[in-house]
């Protein structure tokens, strides 16, 4: 575990804020041009004159990979000239270094180096053990690190090496092939040795005999093992023993005589503090014994003598000499017969699945056993989806540290990303901090984008996001996000859940952002990938949620954003906009978001001629006579209520007369936005410039002043601007009607937002000019009558 995750003494939630070293390192590694330049190849150098001390060398590789940076050959050149940098303690994660990159890192003289998930690395490496392994004194090679073993198809052949280490405290190993001729007896230091899932074949355990200060000894998924026992007993001086298996499927884990193996074990090795038996059989049957039948005969020391000892109860009959000293640690989980559920356990700590506390106590000690940290994980899924969980900020920091160490194992994303869901979805939720909340969403995003070919975790994470609050709470990784809902929207299986839960999402990120994400999005081609899915309905004539949405979005990022206008006109558009006019012609959801966008694109001066065809007219104008009793809903919050119906897995249908307004309404601001250019720029014979006016206002008098709107205006300008419109009263009519409507309905948002505009001295403008008939005067009266009230109200308050 990562301890982050921390227990405020407010009741929240977080995690410490990063310090000022870790805030250092972390503008370093955002601007490598603080300390180096790119050479022609693209590799880096390291400026004249700089000279990077030992901490800081090792601290920068941290890191560097922590700020979710893998290492490549281009950031490992820094570290050339080992006279001006100093290199001690390696861990690689993930990395895509080369044989070229670690020679470099080894040049150093390292003390320790780990690896972990560095793919690129091959067994053609292997000889820099021999020249540069002389300094290691740790060693740790993990999964997917084949240093010293072939990848497929010869994954099972042996390789011939050496630990030409000498120095070696700490070896780890993982799915090494162990050949016989392999050496321990010459490293005299080691202490630590951890075989994980390693093939012995014909390798003996006999070579370990030898190691004076041997005192951990990790096998785990090291399989058959019965046979090594013999020379596992002779290790007297062990205090960690772990011979679990993860799967106990074709025999692997269970022994003959279960109970007297375990006796043997206990009564060779006496100083074991740490036994690890999960998986196995070795917990016996659970029948509590008084005295267990001895196996020692079988191995005892020449020096020593057997004496009568009684034993104390306990469920697990080969632990019962150790009833009254009882083991520090004892891994149970996933044994047969259930050993992990008994009451007489002779161990301080234990790892089993029986309860919340044996299974955070599994999560820490096998953090780097991804198959069994996926199974914890899904036993802490299940404890929080029954909401059964009570030690939160463990379980959390748990998740947490095991998808980042873990990123590439997509079983381990996908059972913490349903987790996440659940412990997000929670009570709890509001007691996250800024940091913790960061960490999560960062979490999610690294895994979905590592495993975005995986339907299942593009799910997971998008459910989770939409428990957190949107757009804000993604503000810090908004690009990252959007090219993964792109991904989900345009490459998951068309009409499933992914891509519609990810089109919803990329619909409530666009509508409640700022022109320069907006611009954002236009540029990753979010409306040619809305126009994609449109076109692709319409071939098969089909209307679904997604095709509703994608006119939405288009809307929201058409908002003040020209280019993305033009994206859309040059995109076949308007093409697509008949079509559906024509295929879905009672769709009323489609064509208030239809008649929204093209609200957007009318705002737009230079490309309004686009919009001035006979064709688009009469239908602008056609659309001004829908029935109606309120008016539009915005597409921002629609958007969140279509989200909201996602969670609850149903689609809802808004009032169909109110729907019918709002198509009303924007018709009437697209035509009052051509019109605006004058007559000069009706360049069309039919339908008049005149007849299509006084269509206009008619609709405009059938509207309720008092409608409810949904909408989200951030500015008043394209409003404003039509209220000076003199040349075309008609005009000025929509906007003092569309500012008056506003102000009545939210005059605590939007009064200020008139008063900020200098909309009072227009409005004031327009009563004193000549040229408004009546009615639009006493409209624009309401407005400033209703934004000194809103004053008034402020000035009480």
């Amino acid at each position: 575990m990562s301890c982050k995750v921390r227990l405020m003494e407010d009741g929240s939630l977080d995690e410490e804020p990063l310090t000022l070293k870790e805030i250092a390192y972390q503008k370093l590694c955002n601007n490598l041009d603080i300390i180096s330049g790119l050479r022609p190849d693209g590799q880096r150098c390291l400026n004249s004159g700089i000279v990077l001390p030992n901490e800081i060398c090792d601290g920068f590789l941290e890191n560097y990979q922590r700020f979710n940076r893998p290492l490549d050959d281009s950031v490992i050149c820094l570290f050339e000239d080992t006279q001006r940098t100093s290199l001690k303690i390696v861990n690689l994660r993930n990395s895509t270094l080369s044989s070229i990159g670690l020679e470099t890192l080894m040049r150093h003289k390292l003390f320790a180096l780990s690896m972990w998930y560095c793919d690129t690395i091959t067994v053609r490496s292997h000889h820099l053990l021999a020249h540069y392994g002389d300094s290691l004194r740790s060693l740790e090679l993990g999964i997917s690190s084949h240093l010293l073993q072939y990848t497929e198809p010869n994954e099972k052949e042996p390789v011939d090496f050496q630990l030409t280490c000498p120095h070696l405290r700490r070896l780890v190993l993982n799915g090494v092939v162990m050949h016989h001729r392999l050496q321990f007896a010459h490293l005299h230091d080691l202490g630590h040795l951890d075989l994980t899932s390693c093939v012995l074949a014909n390798f003996s355990l006999e070579a370990l005999g030898s190691l004076p200060n041997l005192h951990t000894l990790i096998l785990f998924n090291v399989w058959p093992i019965a046979n090594q026992l013999h020379a596992i007993c002779c290790l007297r001086r062990l205090c960690t023993l772990d011979i679990s298996i993860s799967s106990s499927g074709s025999g692997q884990g269970t022994y003959d005589l279960p109970d007297q193996t375990l006796e043997m074990l206990m009564d060779n090795l006496r100083h074991l503090t740490h036994l690890d038996i999960s998986g196995t059989n070795l917990a016996g049957n659970g029948v509590a014994t008084k005295e267990s039948t001895s196996a020692s005969a079988v191995i005892q020391s020449s020096s020593s003598t057997k004496m009568e000892q009684h034993f104390a109860l306990t469920d697990i009959p080969g632990l019962a000499s150790r009833t009254q000293r009882p083991l520090q640690f004892l891994g149970l989980y996933h044994t047969a017969h259930w050993a992990c559920k008994r009451h007489d356990i002779p161990a301080l700590e234990v790892a089993g699945d029986a309860n919340e506390q044996q299974i955070l106590t599994a999560a820490r000690y096998y953090h780097d056993r991804p198959v069994l940290l996926t199974r914890v994980l899904n036993d802490l899924y299940h404890l929080f989806r029954f909401e059964n969980c009570k030690d939160i900020h463990t379980a959390l920091d748990v998740v947490l540290s095991a998808m980042d160490r873990h990123l590439k194992f997509k079983h381990m994303q996908i059972s913490g990303s349903a987790t996440l869901f659940y412990i997000v979805k929670g009570r709890d939720r509001s007691k996250f901090g800024t940091l913790l909340r960061n960490h999560i969403i960062r979490t999610l995003l690294n895994g979905m984008e590592m495993h975005r070919t995986d339907d299942t975790m593009l799910r997971n994470g998008y459910l989770t996001l939409t428990q957190f609050h949107m757009p804000a709470d993604v503000l810090f990784e908004y690009e990252r996000l959007i090219k993964i809902l792109l991904h989900g929207v345009s490459k998951t299986e068309q009409e499933g859940f992914v891509q519609r839960i990810a089109i919803y999402l990329l619909n409530t990120l666009a509508c409640q952002v700022d022109g320069r994400q907006k611009l954002f999005l236009g540029e990753l081609g979010v409306v040619s990938t809305m126009l994609t899915l449109i076109n692709d309905r319409l071939t098969r004539s089909v209307f679904d949620d997604v095709m509703e949405v994608a006119w939405s979005t288009m809307w929201n990022v058409t908002d003040e954003t020209a280019i993305n206008c033009k994206r859309f006109l040059f995109g076949r558009g308007m093409e697509y906009f008949l079509k559906c006019l024509h295929t879905f012609p009672d769709r009323d959801e489609l064509l208030r978001n239809m008649m929204g966008l093209l609200g957007n694109v009318a705002e737009v001066k230079w490309l309004r001629p686009k919009l001035m065809t006979q064709e688009f007219i009469e239908v602008f104008a056609r659309l001004l006579d829908s029935l109606s009793d309120g008016i539009e809903v915005g597409g921002s919050d629609a958007s969140a209520s279509l989200l909201a119906r996602v969670r609850v897995g149903e689609m809802g249908s808004a009032n169909h007369a109110n729907l019918r307004f709002q198509v009303s309404y924007n018709a009437a601001g697209v035509l009052a936005h051509i019109a605006s250019d004058g007559a000069d720029a009706w360049t069309i014979k039919t339908p008049s410039r005149e007849h299509v006016l006084e269509r206009m206002v008619a609709a405009i008098q059938r509207w309720d002043i008092k409608s409810e709107r949904n909408i989200n205006y951030r500015s008043f300008e394209p409003i404003l601007s039509l209220v000076r419109c003199y040349e075309t009263p008609q005009c000025q009519h929509w906007a003092v009607w569309a500012l008056a409507n506003l102000t009545q309905v939210y005059p605590e948002k939007y009064c200020q937002l008139v008063e900020q505009e200098n909309g009072i001295q227009i409005l004031n403008e327009l009563i004193e000019h000549e040229t408004p008939y009546s009615e639009i005067k006493r409209i624009a009266r309401l407005v400033i009558e209703q934004c000194d009230a809103g004053t008034d109200r402020m000035v009480e308050g």
